[in-house]
């Protein structure tokens, strides 16, 4: 389960941060509060080297060979000595022989000779140039290469010119994307040492919500906070426990929690923060940890709740995120903070998502002291250029403009509005939604 020692209560954390506010908190005060909460996982297992997409690696992989093993050549053409090359005309090579990607390494070969090779075929001993096929006249067995067409040294692929035997090939700690088992294939490995999947529990609380398939009665709404979560973490790569729909009401919310903290690295609940209806939450949360409830400097977003949860069943320890019930604000909070710090207890390092610079093509109404993120659509304008448009109506309940839109616009805290063909930041949705 997760681990509990050393770790700093809450307000060791926050009396680390200049000017805390918890009623009026700037984002990049939040990010740094939970970057100093979060502790990655340490537990390992190894896998097969195609059920390893997605994980982290937990420790660093090290080439054991030279890639490529020998020089080999990276044109289809010929391979000569670059010494034998007339500065002043043409020069002439006689062709002795061919080499093929796989071959073993061709005999010697005599001056004023050359070698037909291929892509990835090994370079002969000596021979150190190769010229691509099309550029030679061919003169029975014999090649004729104009002169300045090529120089000594140029489309020759050098042994260990990829990745050296000893060198580290990926570090410790890194998301292994397609590339990665490629790479990692290409050393021969069949297996990787991997940090264990994150686990993740949540759930929506509301006496209002309705899962698909109830009755929707009069002043209720369909969940689905459950649904846009699920489908964010499912890309993480991590183990989900959805427990639904929680009535608000002690005992519901209680064995929720508890079941949550039992089983999970991570709690994260949409709705119950905000002003007047954390009652129940605060209570709860207080009998099983330590819990800060936030007004962050954002919008949409501002309600947040953030701290660790520990069972009283098993002693598990869980961090929490209680996120806004409004659905638009749910997935901003989550992109926001929780993503990146999910990275971090899973592991890995470098997962803030990186923002774009672009321009609007359209005025935006802003006013400092806040961060906004507001829902954008990015395409190329008639000039070609990159430009990013508002959705329309930014309300953090109206989801249809959260699935018309790209990205995210991100105004910072004292950035005001802006005209239209001015730079903005935008985070970009395309792999992450």
């Amino acid at each position: 389960m997760s681990q509990t020692a050393s770790v700093r209560s809450l307000d060791e954390i926050s009396s680390c941060l200049s000017g805390y506010d918890p009623q009026a908190l700037p984002v990049e005060q939040a990010r740094a509060f939970i970057d100093a909460l979060v502790e990655p996982i340490t537990e390992q297992e190894k896998l097969p080297l195609r059920s390893a997409l997605g994980r982290v690696l937990a420790e660093d992989v090290v080439s054991t060979i030279n890639v490529p093993s020998h020089d080999n050549s990276a044109m289809d053409g010929y391979a000569f000595r670059g010494a034998e090359l007339n500065a002043d005309g043409d020069t002439r090579f006689s062709v002795a022989g061919a080499g093929f990607a796989g071959d073993g390494v061709l005999s010697a070969i005599e001056a004023g000779q050359c070698v037909r090779i291929m892509t990835g075929a090994i370079m002969p001993a000596d021979l150190d140039t190769v010229i691509p096929q099309e550029f030679v006249q061919l003169d029975g067995n014999q090649i004729v290469i104009p002169a300045g067409v090529v120089k000594a040294g140029d489309n020759r692929r050098l042994a260990g010119e990829d990745l050296a035997r000893g060198e580290v090939a990926l570090h410790c700690g890194r998301r292994i994307r397609p590339a990665d088992l490629g790479l990692m294939a290409s050393l021969g490995k069949a297996e990787v040492t991997v940090y264990r999947p994150l686990r993740v529990a949540f759930f929506s609380t509301g006496n209002e919500l309705r899962s698909i398939g109830e009755t929707l009665d009069d002043g209720c709404v369909f969940d689905s906070n459950r649904y846009t979560l699920w489908g964010m973490l499912s890309q993480l790569d991590v183990q989900l426990m959805d427990l639904g729909v929680v009535k608000d009401n002690r005992a519901s919310l209680t064995d929720a929690f508890e079941r949550a903290a039992a089983q999970a690295d991570v709690v994260i609940t949409s709705g119950g923060v905000s002003v007047g209806e954390a009652d129940y939450t605060k209570q709860i949360v207080a009998e099983l940890g330590e819990v800060l409830f936030w007004r962050i400097a954002m919008r949409p977003g501002r309600p947040m709740a953030i701290g660790r949860l520990q069972s009283r069943k098993n002693g598990n320890t869980a961090l929490l995120f209680g996120l806004p019930g409004n659905p638009v604000a749910v997935m901003v909070t989550f992109y926001a903070f929780v993503r990146e710090a999910l990275m971090k207890k899973a592991g890995s390092v470098g997962e803030r998502l990186p923002l774009m610079r672009v321009k609007t093509t359209m005025p935006i109404r802003k006013r400092a002291g806040r961060t906004e993120f507001q829902r954008g659509t990015l395409a190329p304008d008639a000039a070609g250029e990159w430009a990013v448009s508002l959705t329309g109506a930014q309300g953090s309940g109206v989801l249809r403009s959260m699935s018309q839109a790209n990205c995210l616009i991100v105004l910072g805290h004292e950035q005001q509005s802006v005209g239209a063909g001015e730079p903005v930041d935008v985070m970009l949705f395309d792999g992450l939604i």
